[in-house]
C-alpha cells in the first residue's frame, strides 16, 4: 500500500452524525468502530466512535473519531493530519522527524488493532497520527 496522507477530525459526540453527512456527500464505503467494540465498557462512551473511515469513489479518504473522555473539544484546533500505509522504513523515518522538536502524545508502538501506531504534535503546533499496517493489510 502507498503511504497516504489524509485529514483525521475529532468530534464532541457526533462523529458518527458527521461521518454520514459525509457520506452523503462524498458517497464511498463508510466503516465506524466504536470504543465499545475495542473494549470500552462505559455505556456513555461504548457508542462513541473510536475510530471512523470514509473512502469516496474518486479516492478522497476522511477519517474521523469522538473525542476520549477528558479531551476537551476546542472548534479550530479539531483536525488532526494522518500519514499511514505499509512501508514501515518510510512511515517511520517521517515519524522521527516529525515528532522531533515536537511531543509525543502516544508512542509509536504496536496497537491492538495489529498496527504500530503512534501520535505526536509537531514543533510548529500541528498534530499527526502515523499508522504503520502488516503489508498485505
Amino acid at each position: 500500500m502507498q503511504s497516504r496522507l489524509n485529514p483525521y477530525l475529532n468530534f464532541p459526540g457526533t462523529a458518527r452524525q458527521a461521518l454520514e453527512f459525509y457520506h452523503q456527500v462524498f458517497g464511498g464505503e463508510l466503516v465506524v468502530n466504536t470504543f465499545g467494540e475495542f473494549g470500552n465498557p462505559d455505556p456513555e462512551l461504548s457508542d462513541q466512535i473510536m475510530h471512523g473511515q470514509l473512502e469516496s469513489p474518486n479516492g478522497f479518504t476522511l477519517m474521523a473519531s469522538d473525542l476520549a473522555p477528558g479531551v476537551a473539544y476546542q472548534p479550530g484546533t479539531n483536525i488532526t493530519i494522518s500519514l499511514s500505509g505499509d512501508n514501515h522504513d518510510e512511515l517511520t523515518g517521517y515519524w522521527k522527524q516529525l515528532s522531533a522538536g515536537g511531543s509525543v502524545t502516544v508512542p509509536l508502538e504496536l496497537q491492538m488493532w495489529g498496527a504500530e501506531f503512534g501520535q505526536c504534535v509537531d514543533q510548529y503546533g500541528i498534530s499527526w497520527l502515523v499508522n504503520i499496517s502488516q503489508p498485505g493489510s
